[in-house]
């Protein structure tokens, strides 16, 4: 039996060319025996008929907020608490914003408004429109009120550009919904490593070289992998956060420690490396406390290179995890020394962040990212970094075919 059968989705369809895929993914889904209720905006109606989608979804198409024989029964209150899962796919620009600002101007904003089920968008516009800063700050307000995105692709569009902004494949939706709906099982039988917080490299008794890491973003990661039904196994340094619950943890202090914990884990299906590893160690660890006085001169250290743990992960051989996701902190050039960064370490994504920006990313409660992968980049707006992990740990199950 499909993980969706018995599942109902009410697909809202708004104003854009690819309004036309919302056909395609509701044969998806009405052959995984899912229920689809379908609305469509005046916009979506200048692409799709009504027609077309109630053939499709064997249902009644809905349009018109001020119908007098559904609302003598509040049908945009019904409608949106009936469904299991709203989806608004194409999601317009436009809808997005009026999501953001709260509006109830038509039937599909009322239903949106007045839902208190799970809400998934599938933006689809063009790239000027998808990276303009308003629609940005509106995809970081939804997302921070917990509604859900997949997508955009990057590729050529119908406008002749080329970029994100593309409406995300029809199969690629139906993969987000099963993960929202049946999320427990989308990494049963997964096992996957993730590093995070920083490394501490000893000076002497009561000093050590370090990076700026809170760790709140790797252990993020590994909640939200276990939330689908991941085996975690989590190697952590130094940090004041409590374990993440379902998750297998091993404590270590230096780089070293911490890549003989994951050649200890593995095998594993894929790794994370989200922690901030020290780049360099003490060659000789002073056993007493090192003083300094008044006529002595600064204590000079040798520092050695500590070990690569994500080129270590990354390295071709039978034990190479199937996805191996390295961390790039920068401060300038992001997107250039992330890519570099990949090709170097041989993994097969990076997800990079501004180091320098504003509001703390190292040791912050948000983080905006760029994920880049074989295919491209694609750039989220900032966001708790609990929507970052959770946007990744959907991805990775995706990925993995979750």
């Amino acid at each position: 039996m499909s993980r969706l059968a018995g599942r109902r989705v009410l697909l809202i369809i708004s104003g854009g060319i690819a309004a036309y895929k919302a056909l395609e993914l509701i044969r998806l889904l009405r052959a995984a025996e899912c229920a689809v209720q379908c609305v469509l905006t005046r916009g979506g109606a200048e692409f799709v008929t009504a027609l077309s989608l109630q053939a499709l979804s064997e249902n009644r198409v809905h349009g018109d907020l001020f119908s007098l024989t559904e609302e003598s029964e509040m049908g945009h209150i019904q409608l949106s608490r009936a469904a299991d899962l709203l989806v608004v796919a194409p999601a317009s620009a436009d809808i997005l914003a009026r999501m953001a600002a709260g509006l109830a101007d038509d039937l599909a904003a009322t239903l949106l408004l007045a839902t208190d089920k799970r809400v998934l968008v599938a933006p689809a516009m063009n790239v000027r429109m998808w990276l303009h800063p308003a629609t940005q700050a509106n995809m970081a307000s939804l997302a921070a009120r917990g509604v859900t995105v997949v997508g955009p692709g990057v590729g050529a569009m119908a406008c002749h550009e080329h970029g994100p902004g593309r409406l995300a494949e029809p199969a690629e939706i139906v993969a987000a919904i099963e993960r929202l709906l049946a999320p427990g099982d989308a990494l049963a039988g997964r096992h996957v490593i993730v590093t995070s917080g920083p490394t501490q490299e000893p000076i002497d008794p009561v000093r050590y070289l370090a990076n700026r890491s809170s760790g709140r973003q790797g252990h993020a990661i590994a909640a939200a992998l276990a939330e689908l039904g991941a085996r975690v196994s989590l190697i952590s340094g130094p940090v004041t956060l409590a374990d993440p619950p379902g998750v297998g943890v091993c404590h270590v202090v230096t780089a070293a420690e911490m890549l003989a914990a994951c050649q200890a884990a593995l095998p594993a299906d894929a790794a994370v490396c989200c922690a901030a590893v020290a780049d360099w160690r003490v060659a000789e660890v002073a056993s007493q406390k090192l003083k300094k006085s008044a006529d002595a001169a600064p204590a000079r250290l040798t520092l050695l290179p500590n070990p690569d743990i994500l080129a270590s992960l990354a390295a071709p051989g039978p034990l190479r995890p199937k996805l191996v996701v390295g961390f790039a902190a920068e401060t300038e050039h992001i997107l250039a020394h992330a890519q570099a960064k990949r090709a170097r370490k041989g993994c097969d994504w990076i997800v990079a962040n501004d180091a320098s920006a504003p509001a703390g990313i190292m040791g912050g409660a948000e983080n905006e990212v760029h994920l880049l992968t074989a295919e491209g980049v694609e750039s989220w707006p900032r966001l708790p970094k609990t929507e970052v992990a959770r946007r990744l740990a959907l991805r990775i199950a995706g990925a993995m075919g979750g």
